[in-house]
């Protein structure tokens, strides 16, 4: 099952409405590891990037700017991750965090997403040579970015 996209407004809406034309990027946050996937609103079509390493549980704060000027996203969604119950945990909090120093260095408007079962979803997609979206066995470090774009396509499902 896909997780299903939180009906929050996102962060902030400081950039003109282009709604129905985005470029978004997506992130799966983790301590050690942030999935990311970029996706197109008009076509629906997603993609997943390299993963990014945190470090001593820091972003790769770098590597997220190179990802910014390459892609030049109009809005960015993060996953959320929540008890099944939909209560929060502390990586509940972490990616909130994140989410509001994602908001905070890039002025964008961010959108927090239900992230539920998506790793496992991914990790499927990852291992059986007969997935759903086509993907070549990758292996555990692809995981969480194929995460980032099951909650992109799960945002795309529900906002567009």
């Amino acid at each position: 099952m896909l997780a299903s996209t939180s009906t929050d407004s996102p962060t902030t809406l400081g950039t003109p409405d282009k709604t129905g034309q985005r470029t978004l990027l997506a992130f799966d946050f983790g301590t050690k590891k942030i999935g990311v996937a970029v996706g197109q609103e008009l076509t629906k079509s997603t993609s997943a990037l390299p993963v990014l390493r945190s470090r001593d549980e820091r972003p790769d704060w770098e590597g997220i700017t190179q990802l910014m000027e390459t892609w030049q996203p109009d809005a960015l969604v993060v996953g959320i991750p929540l008890n099944m119950d939909g209560s929060d945990n502390e990586m509940t909090l972490k990616a909130r965090r994140f989410s509001n120093r994602l908001h905070g260095r890039y002025n964008l408007p961010v959108y927090p997403a239900d992230e539920r079962l998506t790793t496992r979803e991914a990790a499927r997609d990852c291992y059986d040579p007969r997935n759903q979206r086509g993907h070549k066995r990758k292996g555990h470090m692809e995981v969480d970015s194929v995460a980032a774009q099951i909650i992109l396509e799960t945002f795309f499902s529900h906002h567009t």
